[in-house]
């Protein structure tokens, strides 16, 4: 009788102390939840990401790392957690490392691999828009960038390169390829085209993604260019080079800023020149 009023009381506390247990969370390792506003994204839309650590340390951020469904990165952000223990940031559904349809993995890491959390959201692919036809003008060994922009030289194993477009609002360019087989893409990027730079005016390090996927590459560094040599795999399409400035795509604009300037310094000349002619 005894032994099982034993066991009777044995599972009533397991029972218990299961439902005591705090929610936080809801995950095994309960120091960080996070969480996104909805769950499914159309393109153009904001996605709000939130969360809450439990234990606050002080001059840590949060790693917030999103992935595509096939595992490629799609972005990553250090964010600062509040006094209240809580952090928040936001991005856009779409763009070139957001354009498949499917489940999207969010991942918060505060600190430790042991301290991390996840949420997925669901995003309904992009919108296929055709290329422009005048984005850049390719040769054997130099692509001509679109509206006179500069050139970059190059150099291909493996496979074709198809074009480069610069993407302003990412300080990137986008290289499209066809790797028929695993190789290799040198450019030789003037610095008026493309460069990474610190706020000191010293030279800082690119940031490049082969199909979304974050890769090593090798570099040779002048006063004038910088020449990158990356390795990609049979197969891939895009590969994107990251800095802090690339040079805008609007030439005609910038053409016609020129245009002013010029029939302004005219006038201004000829102005000058009736100012100084002697008076009769």
């Amino acid at each position: 009788m005894k032994s099982h009023l034993t066991v009777f009381a044995l599972t009533a506390i397991l029972i218990v102390s299961i439902g005591m247990a705090p929610a936080f969370g809801q995950l095994t390792n309960e120091s960080i939840v996070v969480t996104t506003d909805k769950a499914s994204y159309s393109e153009g839309e904001t996605i709000v990401i939130t969360g809450e650590v439990r234990d606050l340390y002080s001059g840590t951020p949060v790693s917030v790392i999103v992935k595509a469904p096939n595992g490629n990165l799609v972005s990553i952000a250090q964010i600062n957690v509040g006094a209240d223990k809580k952090f928040s940031t936001e991005m856009t559904a779409g763009g070139a490392l957001m354009n498949s349809e499917g489940a999207y993995i969010v991942t918060a890491q505060y600190g430790t691999v042991n301290r991390s959390a996840e949420t997925t959201f669901e995003f309904g692919g992009a919108a296929t828009t055709p290329p422009e036809e005048d984005e850049s003008t390719v040769s054997d060994t130099m692509v001509s960038m679109r509206d006179g922009n500069g050139s970059i030289g190059y150099e291909i194993t493996g496979g074709q390169l198809l074009s480069i477009t610069p993407d302003v609002d990412a300080n990137s360019l986008i290289v499209g390829i066809d790797a028929t087989s695993d190789g290799s893409l040198t450019l030789i990027i003037p610095r008026s085209v493309a460069d990474a730079l610190l706020a000191t005016g010293e030279d800082d390090e690119f940031f490049v993604l082969v199909d979304g996927e974050e890769v090593d590459f090798s570099e040779d560094v002048s006063s004038t260019d910088r020449t990158l040599t990356i390795a990609f795999y049979a197969g891939a399409e895009e590969i994107e080079i990251i800095g802090t400035f690339v040079v805008p795509e609007f030439g005609t604009i910038a053409a016609m800023i020129l245009a002013v300037a010029i029939v302004s310094i005219i006038a201004v000349s000829a102005k000058s020149r009736l100012s100084i002619m002697p008076r009769y």
